[in-house]
């Protein structure tokens, strides 16, 4: 079955407390599940500026689509951003979206800018050949062999180390919450693992079978 997460914006709080287009927004994004046979799991709402990517309530709707491996749904593109580039960031993201006025806007018009970006990749890599030629013609040796370039430094090291701490603190940080429900509750840890792989949540290691064990691990740690 399809899972959903949807995500509502309004550009200003006369518009939130008058439910102008957020209810509109709603329906279009009921319609849109129901014709799928899928499921909207959760509904987050915004108050806030198209032309703005810093907004938590759309940060908290992808964190749950990473949870539950669902979609990010909105009514309308523009709803999501008007920002040609953060758009692009997120099609190359982790977190799946669709929007329902024009659901392959991920391939057809998030595509359009992806292709315009690699005109001017092209571009810019074709003047940098350009300009080696020009150096090489005049006697500059280009290339060679570079000792140190097949080594990883300690400081490539200690950053490959954060940033898997990092990942890995951001993924606890999404499901123990869950877990530690779901035993606040009185399941048991056998339960608790059917309970996830109900709710289609991975392991760390993108594994869709769960174990006791692996359970009680993240609930001590945390």
């Amino acid at each position: 079955m399809n899972r959903f997460i949807s995500y509502y914006r309004v550009s200003t709080k006369k518009q939130k407390e008058s439910g102008l287009g957020l209810q509109a927004q709603k329906d279009t994004v009921m319609n849109y599940v129901n014709h799928k046979n899928g499921i909207l799991l959760k509904e987050f709402r915004e108050v806030e500026s198209g032309k703005k990517n810093d907004r938590p309530m759309l940060t908290q709707a992808m964190e749950q689509c990473r949870l539950y491996g669902a979609t990010l749904l909105i009514a309308k593109l523009d709803r999501l951003s008007r920002d040609a580039v953060f758009l692009l960031q997120l099609q190359r993201g982790d977190v799946p979206f669709t929007a329902c006025d024009m659901p392959d806007a991920n391939v057809m018009t998030v595509g359009i800018m992806a292709l315009l970006a690699q005109q001017e990749r092209e571009m810019i890599s074709r003047r940098t050949k350009e300009g080696l030629a020009v150096l090489k013609a005049g006697g500059k040796k280009l290339g060679g062999w570079r000792k140190k370039s097949h080594r990883f430094s300690q400081q490539d090291i200690e950053k490959a180390t954060v940033a898997r701490n990092e990942k890995e603190s951001a993924y606890r940080s999404r499901v123990i919450p869950v877990i530690r429900d779901l035993r606040s509750a009185g399941l048991s840890y056998r339960k608790i693992c059917n309970r996830l792989e109900d709710l289609g949540i991975k392991t760390y290691h993108k594994k869709t079978n769960w174990h006791p064990n692996v359970v009680r691990k993240l609930l001590l740690s945390w």
